[in-house]
């Protein structure tokens, strides 16, 4: 007798995704930026749904880059309350699913405001086990390796460490998403072909997929054709 849903051991575990498009959605329909953004949320629902259907265990993605800071602060602030908003409506629904919440970046920058929805949030869904969902908010892999960087000078400034004993498993240790799955695919979506500092020390062996469907408009056949495509893809991890 066939085995059911064995198609699903060939998917990956831990799926990243740079969620590129918004605007140029926008401009293509002739809508103001912030709807392109609206818009942009509604993919994410479908696409955390989805990551339940196909069970993946872990779904990041990347909402605001360290850089995104150069954007207006019309367009900033709309982003940051829009962040608040969802997070304080979509909590229960993500407790509800079995879903945990974690914030990946420079958390400290944001308002205090939106660090206290972050915190209610992860707080809120911390035992929840079915999907692992990391948001990357004011997030650089640059900065990452940075601050894992002045983490660990710090304890050889204590004598807690010694500068022979630093290796990539100890930096590893203290870089962002460290204690799950590793990235198996990185999906960027808005017709780009580069990775924009996103996850740049975690993503070294993980296969990118790269669409030039807008993240709007980017739905099942799209998610399942990334899959597929990690299904054929021959991963060596430096090996013969």
């Amino acid at each position: 007798m066939k085995k059911k849903n064995n198609y699903l051991n060939f998917y990956p575990k831990h799926i990243a995704i740079i969620m590129d498009g918004n605007r140029r959605w926008a401009k293509k329909n002739k809508k103001l930026n912030f709807l392109g953004h609206k818009e942009g949320v509604k993919t994410v629902k479908k696409i955390i749904g989805l990551s339940l259907k196909y069970k993946i265990k872990a779904l990041t993605l990347y909402a605001f880059s360290s850089e995104n800071w150069k954007r207006s602060n019309q367009e900033i602030k709309f982003l940051m309350d829009l962040f608040q908003e969802i997070l304080d409506i979509e909590a229960i629904n993500l407790k509800k699913q079995d879903i945990c919440l974690k914030i990946i970046g420079n958390i400290n920058q944001l308002n205090f405001s939106l660090q206290k929805s972050i915190n209610k949030a992860e707080f809120l869904t911390k035992n929840n086990n079915k999907l692992l969902l990391n948001i990357a908010i004011n997030y650089g892999g640059r900065w990452d390796i940075i601050n894992s960087v002045k983490k660990i000078a710090f304890k050889i400034h204590k004598k807690l460490l010694h500068p022979d004993d630093i290796d990539e498993n100890m930096i590893s240790s203290y870089i962002c998403l460290n204690k799950i799955f590793p990235i198996d695919l990185v999906i960027r979506t808005g017709g780009e072909y580069r990775i924009s500092n996103f996850l740049i020390w975690q993503i070294a062996y993980s296969e990118l997929y790269f669409t030039q469907t807008l993240w709007p408009d980017f739905n099942e056949y799209d998610f399942k054709k990334a899959l597929n495509s990690f299904k054929r893809r021959n991963r060596r991890f430096g090996g013969n």
